[in-house]
C-alpha cells in the first residue's frame, strides 16, 4: 500500500495532531488508520482496487492475529512461572545436594563449613581429606540431635604443621544411638524454606540460600 506525502498529511489532521510512533513500529490501529486514510482520500476517477483492500484487510487480521497470540504466549509464560514457584516450595523438608563436598581453604587461615547429620549423633569425627582423597585432619562431633552444624577448621594438619591454601573436601563418620556407624558429607542440607527474587527461587540450605539452578539434586 503506497502512502503518500498528502496521505500522511491527512492522517495527522484526522487524528488532531502530528502523527508519533516513538517505537518505530507499525502495529494493527496504524494499518488500520492508513488503510482508511487511503479509502478517504482515494481518487473517485480511479478507486482503490477491491482486490488491493482485500488484501491490506486481510493483512490487517493477520496482525492482530499474531498480536492475539503473542499475548496468550506472554500470560502463558506467566503462568509457568508462578507454576514452577508453587513447584519449588513443595521441596520444603526436602534434602537437597549441592553437587559437592568442596571447600576452598587459605594457608594460615580458619575455613567454616556446615555440615547436616540426618541422624542423632552420640559421638563421631569430621574428616578433612586433601584432592588425593587422604585423611589430613580430624574434627570430633559432640553428641547432639540430628541437624546442621558449623564447624571451624584452622588449617592445621594432623602433624600440627598448616596446610597450604588450594581445595579440601570435608566428610563425617558417626554413631546414632542404636550403635549404628553413618557417614554424611558438607553439600547435602535439608531445605527449609524458599525465597522468590527478581524472578529466580532461592532455596535456604543450612544457613545459606542457594539459587535453584545450583542445587544438582532433590530429594
Amino acid at each position: 500500500m503506497a502512502i503518500s506525502a498528502t496521505d500522511t498529511s491527512a492522517l495527522s489532521s484526522s487524528t488532531g495532531s502530528a502523527y508519533e510512533n516513538p517505537k518505530g513500529i507499525l502495529g494493527k490501529d496504524d494499518f488500520l488508520k492508513l488503510l482508511l486514510v487511503q479509502l478517504q482520500y482515494q481518487d473517485p476517477t480511479e478507486p482503490t482496487d477491491t482486490e488491493q483492500i482485500l488484501t491490506q484487510t486481510s493483512q490487517l487480521a493477520s496482525l492482530e492475529a499474531t498480536d492475539n497470540t503473542n499475548k496468550a504466549l506472554e500470560k502463558l509464560a506467566a503462568s509457568l512461572g508462578s507454576a514452577q514457584e508453587f513447584s519449588t516450595i513443595a521441596a520444603i523438608g526436602k534434602t537437597a545436594d549441592l553437587g559437592s563436598n568442596a571447600m576452598s581453604h587459605e594457608k594460615s587461615g580458619t575455613s567454616s563449613f556446615e555440615v547436616y547429620f540426618p541422624d542423632e549423633i552420640t559421638s563421631g569425627n569430621i574428616e578433612i581429606l586433601n584432592a588425593e582423597g587422604n585423611i589430613i585432619h580430624t574434627l570430633p562431633v559432640q553428641a547432639n540431635k540430628a541437624g546442621v552444624y558449623k564447624f571451624d577448621w584452622d588449617g592445621k594438619l594432623a602433624n600440627g604443621s598448616e596446610a597450604d591454601s588450594g581445595v579440601y573436601y570435608v566428610t563425617a563418620s558417626y554413631k546414632n544411638p542404636a550403635g549404628k556407624d553413618l557417614t554424611t558429607r558438607m553439600g547435602t542440607y535439608p531445605i527449609e524454606s524458599v525465597r522468590f527474587e527478581n524472578g529466580k527461587s532461592l532455596l535456604k540450605v543450612g544457613s545459606n540460600y542457594v539459587p535453584l539452578e545450583k542445587i544438582k539434586e532433590i530429594f
